[in-house]
């Protein structure tokens, strides 16, 4: 699933080719596209004809637009596998084209998702903590690269938790944006294991814990996300590539960077966790949810 670098890259890609742009006409052409939006599809076409976008948005994993005056947002899930691209009329359809929102300019804006687990819905704005978002993410936490995230705040929470730091790191209502992939790498970067308690840990490994999250997350960004196979890309088609850059998640067996021990997979939560075993000692006593794969 598309995490918060992945979807950031959107995002500016949207920012760009879609933000003062008036949606002309609007097809939905799968109807688990539009299952979000309570509705249904003809009111998510008939309240979209004619909208001008004013911004793009992202909050952790979470991606909107604004239409003007700004009472209302299209937000879109991107699933497993959704994609939001930017194309001339004269393109053909993708195989997967779910929605196609015809821009005043004559460029189309395509939803395509090969697994439907995505979608568009339309919701309210409301204001969170002084900044408005859609209502469906009104419960989501701020991100690492927020301008107003407060890393100590989220260290006082963290604190508290008495579950694996791995788990908390995934809490979007703690902090959004982190999945499985940047979660390994910062733990890598802290030298932590996931299986450690939260709240048994220092507030400077907490504070490193962050600052490892905050750098991969940029770093990853500035690469244009992680990709590992065809179904992630930006709005014109390109892949990401971060993976060339991963320390830890999918390294299995391979020499870990910084001591050459041989980066270890276990499992965890239905998914798989990959860290040093010299670099980050499991703890002994721990309610473990990460277990050897």
């Amino acid at each position: 699933m598309p995490e918060l670098p992945e979807v950031e890259v959107v995002r500016l890609g949207l920012e760009s080719h879609v933000v003062g742009k008036t949606v002309r006409s609007v097809e939905v052409l799968h109807p688990r596209a539009v299952r979000r939006h309570d509705l249904g599809g003809l009111d998510l076409i008939g309240q979209l004809r004619g909208q001008r976008v004013s911004s793009a948005q992202r909050r952790g994993k979470y991606l909107w637009l604004v239409m003007e005056p700004g009472d209302f947002a299209t937000v879109v899930h991107l699933g497993m596998s959704g994609q939001m691209l930017v194309q001339p009329p004269s393109a053909p359809d993708e195989k997967h084209l779910r929605i196609r929102a015809r821009l005043d300019d004559g460029t189309d804006l395509r939803f395509v998702d090969q697994r439907t687990f995505g979608g568009w819905a339309l919701a309210p704005i409301v204001t969170v903590d002084g900044t408005p978002v859609p209502e469906p993410v009104a419960h989501i936490a701020r991100d690492p690269i927020d301008p107003l995230f407060d890393a100590e705040s989220v260290v006082n929470v963290l604190r508290g938790k008495h579950t694996e730091i791995k788990r908390a790191l995934l809490d979007q209502t703690v902090l959004s944006g982190v999945g499985n992939i940047y979660a390994d790498e910062a733990l890598w970067r802290a030298k932590i294991h996931g299986n450690r308690i939260a709240e048994t840990l220092t507030r400077p490994a907490l504070r490193r814990l962050l600052t490892a999250v905050h750098a991969v997350m940029g770093e990853a960004l500035a690469q244009g996300g992680t990709s590992f196979d065809a179904l992630y890309v930006n709005v014109n088609g390109q892949s990401g590539y971060f993976d060339r850059s991963l320390d830890a998640y999918g390294q299995e067996g391979l020499p870990c960077s910084r001591c050459g021990a041989p980066i270890r997979r276990e499992k965890f939560m239905n998914r798989s966790s990959f860290s040093c075993p010299t670099c980050q000692p499991r703890p002994r006593h721990a309610r473990s949810t990460i277990s050897p794969a």
